[in-house]
């Protein structure tokens, strides 16, 4: 059981690494960090085609490291 979960979550860094690499840059520097964020929050920026297919695998692959990473701290604790 140890080495399946272990297993998982290695996979899944992998696969959440990768997810995060492969999204395309929604700003350039601070300035674009601060009003990026807003522009995203009041709707202004949308995510169309392949960039919204990243986004929900990224949060998914998210969730998944989160759970696997408790399961794993308590089988091994």
């Amino acid at each position: 059981m140890e080495t399946l979960a272990i297993t998982l979550l290695t996979i899944d860094t992998i696969a959440l690494i990768a997810l995060v690499l492969l999204q395309s840059g929604k700003s350039a520097g601070l300035s674009g960090a601060i009003s990026g964020g807003a522009e995203q929050m009041f709707g202004k920026q949308k995510a169309r085609g392949i960039d919204a297919v990243l986004h929900k695998a990224t949060i998914v692959t998210g969730v998944l490291f989160f759970v696997l990473a408790f399961l794993s701290a308590y089988i091994l604790g």
